[in-house]
C-alpha cells in the first residue's frame, strides 16, 4: 500500500535557479527567494527540476542547491522536494540517494529523456530507483512535452501498487482521461499533483491534491491561497485568483521556460536575468507582452 504522506498536498513551488553574470549559482539571491516563498504561504519546495534549469548543471552544483534549500526550510519546517531524475537509472539512483543524504523530504523524478523508453522500459527504470531507495517518498513526473515519451495511466497505477514509496505523480500530460483514469483507479494515500498551473483547479476540483508551479515563484502568496481555497472546497474564491492571473500563467510559456517567468522576476527586482546556454533571454516582442501582462494584473 501507498504510503501516507500528509504533507505532501497544497502549492509546492519549482525554484527557479538565479546565476550571477559569470554563470556561476547566486547563493544569496536563492536563498533569498526560498524565505520569499515560505513567507507567501508555500511550503514544499521543489529545487532542481526544468524551471530551475538543473540539466545544465553539474552534480556537485545540484547537490550545492538542494543543500540551500534544505537548510533555509527545515528552519521554518517547509519540505523539500528535490529533483533527481534524469535518463540514466544508475545516475538517478546515486543522486537520489544524495538528496536524501543531504535532508531531502523526496524526490521528483522525471520520465527518461531522449532514451524514449516503452511502457515496460518506463516500468523498469522506476522500479529499480524504488528499490533502491526504500522508504524514501518518490513523486513521478510525467511531462511529455519535454522528454517526448509518456507515462501512461497504467503504468503509473502499476508502479504506485507496487512500491510503497512511489506516493504521487506530477502530471503535466495535458491529458485529462489520462489524469482521470489515474484519479479513479489510483490506490489510497496516492497523490496526483497538477504540473502546470493553468490546470490546477480542473485537477483539483476531479480530486487532486496540489499544483507543482511555475508562476508561485513570481506570485507565491497569490498561488498558494489559489490552491489552498481550491482544496478546503471554496472555488468561488480560487477561480477569482486563477483568472486574475491566467495570463500569467500562460505567458510563462510563451518561450522555453523558465526564460519568461525570469524576466518577469527581473522586473520586480528578485534577480538578474541570466539563464545557461542553450536557454537564452526572451525577445524583444516576448517583454512587451509580458509587461502588459504585468501592468495589467499590477505585478
Amino acid at each position: 500500500m501507498t504510503t501516507r504522506i500528509d504533507w505532501m498536498r497544497g502549492c509546492s513551488t519549482a525554484l527557479v535557479t538565479p546565476f550571477k553574470k559569470n554563470g556561476s549559482i547566486d547563493d544569496d539571491c536563492f536563498r533569498k527567494l526560498i524565505a520569499r516563498q515560505i513567507k507567501g504561504g508555500v511550503n514544499l519546495l521543489v529545487p532542481c527540476g526544468t524551471t530551475g534549469e538543473s540539466v545544465t548543471m553539474s552534480d556537485s552544483e545540484r547537490l550545492h542547491v538542494i543543500r540551500m534549500t534544505v537548510e533555509v526550510a527545515k528552519g521554518a519546517k517547509a519540505k523539500v522536494i528535490a529533483g533527481t531524475g534524469s535518463n540514466n537509472t544508475a545516475a538517478t539512483i546515486d543522486f537520489t540517494r544524495k538528496a536524501r543524504e543531504v535532508g531531502a523530504d523526496a524526490a521528483l523524478v522525471v520520465a527518461p529523456y531522449y532514451n524514449k523508453p516503452t511502457q515496460a522500459g518506463m516500468f523498469a527504470h522506476f522500479s529499480e530507483i524504488a528499490r533502491s531507495v526504500r522508504e524514501f517518498p518518490i513523486m513521478l513526473y510525467n511531462v511529455p512535452g519535454r522528454t517526448s515519451s509518456n507515462i501512461s495511466a497504467e503504468t503509473t497505477l502499476k508502479l504506485a501498487e507496487k512500491f510503497d514509496n512511489i506516493v504521487a505523480t506530477k502530471e503535466a500530460s495535458g491529458n485529462f482521461s489520462q489524469v482521470m483514469e489515474i484519479m479513479k483507479n489510483r490506490s489510497k494515500n496516492f497523490k496526483v499533483f497538477s504540473g502546470d498551473d493553468a490546470t490546477a483547479l480542473p485537477f483539483i476540483s476531479l480530486g487532486g491534491d496540489g499544483l507543482v508551479s511555475v508562476c508561485s515563484n513570481e506570485i507565491p502568496k497569490e498561488t498558494s491561497r489559489m490552491v489552498a481555497y481550491a482544496l478546503a472546497g471554496s472555488m468561488r474564491f480560487a477561480r477569482r485568483i486563477h483568472f486574475k492571473y491566467l495570463d500569467l500563467m500562460e505567458a510563462n510559456f510563451i518561450e522555453s521556460s523558465p526564460a519568461p517567468c525570469k524576466f518577469v522576476m527581473k522586473e520586480m527586482g528578485l534577480l538578474e536575468e541570466n539563464l545557461r546556454l542553450p536557454l537564452v533571454p526572451i525577445t524583444k516582442e516576448t517583454q512587451a507582452k509580458l509587461k502588459a501582462v504585468m501592468k495589467e494584473i499590477k505585478l
